[in-house]
């Protein structure tokens, strides 16, 4: 299985960058303590850094709203999960743990303030592309509700789209029964190319530290 990048949405937002992790031979479980607890702590701390924010004008976030609105996406009524999750974090609803995949993905959305999306690969049915969803495409996403991925960015196999840096489809979740899995790391617009390698290679390095297997990755851009 193969991630392409579409053409059209290149056009649309030509310094868009995609960070593409294959994992195979992976055991997901319950998160080790330590996965736990720097979640925890990194959501605390952070409560205090956003007390006097605005959360749509730190740079990686803006920068994915303005992807939103090139698209012709309201940013203020489809949040990307970045921004998600900081809001989360301003109003101390913090992220319980929920596996040792998801708890990672977290983590480096919150870190790194950009939208990651994980996905079990035997699921997918066919090759990937990343493009602009299409007219009344929509999905059942992991918030349990139909959601409209319309002019979002979206990632979408032989069946349609099945994740977003909305939010991600139930048809290609990651559960403890996944062996293989694919992700996409949303990097922001103004990252260089040697900085968005490292960032995407240390996440790989933490995910199977954790999560056992080995991986490979590439950047998808112009």
């Amino acid at each position: 299985m193969e991630v392409a990048l579409d053409e059209t949405l290149l056009a649309e937002v030509p310094n868009a960058k995609f960070g593409i992790i294959h994992y195979e031979n992976i055991t997901i479980g319950h998160s080790p303590q330590m996965l736990k607890g720097r979640l925890q702590l990194f959501q605390e701390s952070l409560f205090f850094e956003l007390e006097n924010k605005n959360i749509s004008e730190i740079p990686e976030i803006k920068e994915w709203r303005s992807v939103f609105k090139r698209l012709g996406k309201d940013p203020n009524r489809y949040r990307h999960s970045a921004e998600a999750l900081y809001r989360r974090v301003k109003k101390q609803k913090y992220m319980p743990s929920i596996n040792s995949a998801t708890d990672i993905n977290n983590f480096f959305s919150l870190k790194y303030r950009i939208p990651l999306g994980i996905y079990d690969k035997d699921l997918i049915k066919g090759n990937v592309m990343i493009r602009k969803g299409r007219i009344e495409e929509s999905y059942l996403g992991l918030n349990g509700r139909e959601n409209s991925v319309e002019n979002l960015p979206v990632a979408a196999d032989d069946a349609g789209p099945f994740g977003s840096p909305f939010v991600d489809s139930m048809r290609t979740a990651v559960t403890p029964a996944a062996k293989n899995a694919v992700q996409i790391v949303y990097l922001p617009l103004s990252i260089e190319k040697e900085e968005a390698e490292k960032l995407v290679e240390s996440l790989a390095s933490m995910f199977t530290h954790i999560n056992g297997g080995n991986s490979r990755f590439s950047i998808l851009s112009n």
